[in-house]
């Protein structure tokens, strides 16, 4: 449920409770209201992850409190995800935990093992688009840790997830990394189809980030 249908129903089962004596309803509303906390933490967590990549907080201190932060509204998230049963939600919270970890702090040994049960929970909850994430930054991981052949196929599977979303800013971006890795196992010619693949979706679906990144490839492996 959405959130707005969430609250519409937490006041429902309060009237059934007040008014037709129903108290076990009171159970499922809290419930129902623990999920749009959990919901509210994990976008305000995600804003101030954008606001991060965005180099928007220039302020030292303002930047660390806003971190600080941003961890403990996803580490809140999950915990009540968890208590509600939510293994979607859970998922996709503690992905950004690690995606925290590995992004932010450059932690990948502390990011690892949340990837690897965001990907557990995204799976038994049938969450593609979040197995498609856990499996990306897996495959950065990888990438850091020189397992080429590891990295490729967790990029290599994010992106068939991608593509059967239609997520195709997220294929692009996939691409990119696959790119890097093309070019440093000698495979030149599939590094330079894939940047173009990249380009061109980039380019279809106004992504100018990602566009942003194609240049940077192009420049920096030196290709067409």
């Amino acid at each position: 449920m959405t959130v707005d249908e969430r609250i519409a129903q937490a006041h429902l089962l309060y009237e059934r409770a007040v008014f037709g004596g129903d108290t076990g309803a009171l159970t499922t509303a809290e419930q129902g209201l623990d999920a749009v906390e959990a919901d509210l933490a994990l976008a305000r967590g995600r804003v101030i992850h954008a606001r991060y990549l965005a180099d928007r907080v220039e302020d030292e201190r303002e930047l660390e409190l806003e971190l600080e932060l941003e961890l403990e509204l996803f580490e809140r998230a999950a915990a009540i995800y968890g208590r509600v049963d939510d293994a979607r939600g859970q998922g996709e919270a503690v992905f950004w935990i690690g995606c925290f970890h590995q992004v932010v702090r450059d932690d990948n040994d502390t990011a690892l093992p949340a990837f690897k049960r965001a990907l557990e929970l995204a799976t038994q909850a049938g969450d593609q688009l979040t197995m498609s994430y856990a499996l990306r930054h897996l495959g950065i991981a990888d990438h850091i840790a020189g397992r080429l052949e590891e990295a490729r196929a967790h990029l290599e599977e994010s992106t068939r997830l991608r593509r059967e979303l239609g997520f195709l800013p997220g294929v692009a971006a996939n691409l990119i990394g696959l790119v890097y890795l093309a070019a440093q196992q000698e495979r030149r010619d599939d590094a330079a189809a894939m940047l173009l693949e990249a380009t061109d979706l980039a380019e279809r679906t106004k992504s100018d980030g990602v566009l942003r990144s194609v240049t940077s490839a192009r420049e920096e492996l030196s290709l067409p």
